[in-house]
């Protein structure tokens, strides 16, 4: 009886060893919490989510990253900065998330990325585009998947330098990402046309645009081109107003995310034709990884994927990318598996800058076309994010308080 007592408490010993050695969360699921604007900005953020759940399906049928299951914890921000910092917290906090993911709203990411420099918990920004995130207000523990405003804009503007149009207006929602991308398109258009004025500048809130009083002050102005930075609700008011009042004849418009189908399928027979837009023609992509993405995302939901399904499925695809490479969830081995790390998506492979934390992902630039009463692209380039990024010392000096 006592050598039996000695042996039960020589493989209690063991078995309490065994558990100290190896923590039971390292054995359990990979969490990977997520912050977005689902309830304020659905047309994108719905097929975002299935994007996401679509490339959790994938990678756990194939046993996971590193011999651990994903699971996907999202929490809504309501578009509010303070909500978004409020519920990564709740993330971190209670659910013991290994990685933070998401946000639309620049302003929202910001604030969930400096939540992640005080926290020191990696955050891999899926979406907002302010240059803020990785640029003059990046930091350690902050990188961001989609091409920003400058990268978008130094894409447009040779369209647009081609065009000769002097007198320009812009238009753009009075917040972090609209500010962003109208500083970018101005500095660029002024290098590669001197001469070029900006006449006329309309900045409405956010989702709150009085597209009549907005469109006849662009009108007053007497533009030659308009740059537009608006989109969603805001954007559908915009083109139907300024097609009543005859903004858009005989001027070329230059827009930001216009030709994305979130924001041209709303439109249908008031598309205009001919705006210069970067954008997801979903339907004429043939790359072989666009067609395997489109087939695996169409037979799962019985629908066309939008450009955030896109962005959505690389995003959980460079997490599991970088968790394998680091072979570890834990923030240092993560940081540093994810600068340089190579990542296949439905736009070819991609990788993130070292420099910067900014993804090379690129955008397709073309022109919108009215299409028996649906929006689509035409006459469009996929151009590489690598190509439209700024230098490695540009970089050094903007994130010289990093």
């Amino acid at each position: 009886m006592k050598s039996l007592r000695h042996a039960f408490c020589a493989a209690s010993v063991v078995t309490l060893a065994t558990a100290v050695l190896v923590p039971a969360h390292a054995q359990g699921v990979i969490k990977i919490g997520e912050v977005n604007s689902y309830k304020a900005q659905p047309a994108f953020l719905e097929p975002y989510k299935k994007g996401m759940e679509l490339a959790v399906e994938e990678i756990n049928a194939k046993g996971g990253v590193n011999g651990r299951k994903v699971e996907l914890i999202t929490r809504d921000d309501n578009a509010n900065p303070g909500d978004a910092v409020r519920v990564a917290e709740e993330l971190v906090a209670r659910e013991k998330i290994d990685v933070l993911t998401g946000t639309f709203l620049s302003n929202t990411g910001l604030a969930v990325a400096d939540f992640a420099k005080q926290k020191k918990i990696f955050f891999l920004a899926g979406e907002p585009l302010t240059d803020k995130m990785t640029w003059q207000g990046g930091n350690e523990y902050t990188f961001r998947l989609r091409p920003g405003t400058y990268m978008q804009a130094a894409m447009l503007v040779p369209e647009a330098a081609k065009l000769k149009k002097k007198r320009w207006a812009v238009v753009y929602p009075n917040y972090e990402y609209g500010q962003s991308a109208v500083a970018a398109f101005k500095t660029l258009l002024k290098a590669a046309q001197p001469d070029v004025e900006f006449v006329a500048e309309q900045a409405p809130p956010l989702g709150k645009v009085d597209a009549g009083a907005v469109v006849q002050a662009l009108a007053d102005a007497k533009p030659d081109a308009v740059f537009n930075v608006l989109f969603g609700a805001d954007l559908s008011k915009f083109v139907r107003e300024g097609n009543t009042r005859g903004l858009f004849k005989d001027r070329t418009v230059v827009s930001v995310l216009t030709g994305e189908p979130e924001y041209l399928d709303p439109l249908k027979d008031e598309t205009p034709n001919g705006w210069i837009v970067t954008g997801y023609p979903w339907y004429g992509i043939q790359t072989p990884e666009h067609k395997a993405f489109f087939l695996a995302y169409h037979g799962k939901y019985k629908d066309y994927p939008r450009l955030g399904s896109v962005v959505g499925y690389t995003m959980i695809k460079s997490v599991a990318a970088g968790i394998e490479k680091a072979k570890s969830t834990e923030t240092p081995k993560l940081i540093a598996a994810f600068k340089g790390l190579q990542v296949d998506s439905p736009f070819g492979k991609i990788s993130y800058r070292a420099e910067d934390h900014q993804s090379t992902m690129g955008a397709f630039v073309g022109k919108t076309k009215n299409d028996n009463g649906k929006g689509v692209m035409v006459d469009y380039t996929y151009f590489d994010g690598a190509k439209f990024q700024p230098s490695a010392a540009d970089v050094k000096k903007s994130r010289a308080a990093d």
